[in-house]
């Protein structure tokens, strides 16, 4: 049956592992038994998708409504997903805090939001170096739960393709909860009240949204009364993503859709390309240049706005509206400087994308004390930034994308809780980059809603032209 589906696959268009190996790839792993990735990568190949096609070209249609400046992009989610953290609580906890800023931004705004998990399939990460030193002792980096164990060992730090069958049922057991959650009752509005309830009094941006909150009771009392069906309130859309970062797993779980034959993604409904990975002849765009997903592309400091279109007309050279996502991370000193020329040129070309700013990876640095952190005061200036050249050029500023957790962590300094260094020691419980906290995240939800309510970008609503009638 595997052989059948690389049949598709090759029919299809979609290049084989071996040739896209061949295309100089960055970032994989290397294993020590080729046999046994090849066993696992048939095993992967025969299991069921984990999103479908259909849903993909749902969020495709959303995305192309967020690059026509008629839709916010939220996504969120750890920086790289754990087998361990694979719990209810956990995937709760993200899901509320998403949804929580959401609630914050649809209020702000008056347009939809879309709302994205980085989770069900951020197993994995690109790394600086190949290897760790501690103590004169040399081994693998630890490349994320997908590749390899966090101890350092040398047992532990032996890449092993098991842990990609170990990826696809930690996805399959999260995208099923949060499925079950988001249409299961967890995630109708009259609920907004009880997401953050536990600490809504110790925290600004907690007593913020409570009373945000209320102001939501009564508009959705005051519609019920009206007569609207309360159940339209009930659901919402959620989706999944994660960078496209192992060419095993992803061309493993790559489908031909049986209704357009087509190829798409089927490990999450949004993939990205990183900024390390992103070379126009490099495999990552080859393959998810045959993939008909909404695609994200992360552009740093040093991108060109000939870089970034060559990129995008190499990926979706049909111009299908909904099918890029420029995803910056310039870091709070250059977002200023170098994003103004990125937007006009691309902008002048003709091209519609959808601009998405993540604030987070070019605001890394080490503490005093040894911990990878950030400073939200940086993170909220790379977001202003954003937000000033999108109003200087009258261009969308279509979303966000950060790094969080539902914890009350400490792993990012600032907030109004005043996080300093010395507090990092406290729960700092990432594997990788430091995350924001539940109430970081809210705060920072709060700053994008009071951008997009204000300044010039607060212009005519596009969705909904509401005007009061006069009789």
């Amino acid at each position: 049956m595997s052989e059948t589906v690389q049949a598709r696959l090759s029919e299809a268009g979609v290049p084989s592992l071996e040739e896209l190996h061949a295309l100089d790839a960055k970032q994989q792993p290397t294993y020590r038994d080729p046999a046994q990735l090849a066993g696992v990568v048939d095993r992967l190949r025969v299991l069921p998708p984990l999103v479908f096609a259909a849903e993909c070209d749902e969020l495709r249609a959303k995305m192309a409504s967020v690059a026509a400046g008629e839709a916010f992009f939220l996504q969120g989610g750890d920086c790289a997903e754990t087998f361990a953290g694979v719990t209810a609580q956990n995937i709760q906890g993200k899901l509320r805090t998403l949804l929580s800023m959401a609630v914050v931004l649809t209020y702000a705004a008056q347009v939809p939001i879309v709302k994205v998990g980085r989770m069900a399939g951020q197993y994995a990460k690109p790394r600086s170096s190949d290897n760790e030193t501690r103590g004169g002792v040399t081994l693998p980096a630890y490349r994320g739960d997908a590749v390899n164990g966090f101890d350092f060992t040398e047992a532990a730090r032996v890449p092993d393709p098991e842990r990609l069958v170990g990826v696809y049922n930690a996805s399959a057991a999260t995208l099923n909860l949060t499925r079950a959650f988001v249409t299961g009752g967890f995630a109708h509005l009259r609920s907004v009240h009880s997401w953050n309830a536990d600490f809504a009094a110790s925290s600004g941006a907690g007593v913020q949204y409570q009373q945000l909150a209320s102001e939501i009771d009564r508009a959705l009392a005051f519609m019920v009364a009206c007569g609207i069906d309360e159940d339209t309130f009930r659901t919402v859309d959620f989706y999944a993503s994660h960078e496209a970062l192992l060419l095993e797993y992803e061309h493993a779980l790559t489908r031909v859709d049986s209704r357009t034959g087509n190829p798409y993604g089927t490990s999450g409904h949004f993939l990205w390309i990183g900024e390390r990975t992103r070379q126009l002849e490099g495999p990552h765009v080859e393959l998810l240049s045959h993939m008909h997903n909404p695609i994200g592309i992360k552009l740093g400091p040093t991108t060109t706005a000939d870089a970034a279109l060559a990129l995008a007309d190499r990926i979706d050279p049909e111009h299908v509206d909904g099918r890029i996502t420029f995803i910056t991370r310039m870091g709070a000193g250059k977002v200023r400087d170098v994003l103004p020329e990125l937007v006009a040129k691309v902008t002048a070309s003709g091209r519609q994308v959808a601009w998405v700013c993540d604030p987070m990876h070019g605001n890394t640095f080490e503490a005093r004390n040894g911990f990878k952190t950030r400073a939200f005061s940086d993170v909220m200036d790379e977001l202003n930034g954003f937000f000033d050249v999108h109003e200087e050029l009258g261009t969308w500023p279509g979303g966000v994308h950060v790094e969080l957790t539902g914890d009350d962590v400490t792993e990012c300094v600032g907030g109004s809780d005043e996080i300093v260094e010395a507090d990092l020691v406290n729960r700092y419980e990432t594997l990788c980059d430091p995350r924001l906290n539940r109430n970081q995240s809210l705060e920072l939800a709060f700053l994008v809603a009071e951008r997009l309510t204000s300044g010039r970008i607060k212009r005519q609503n596009p969705v909904q032209a509401y005007a009061p009638v006069s009789l």
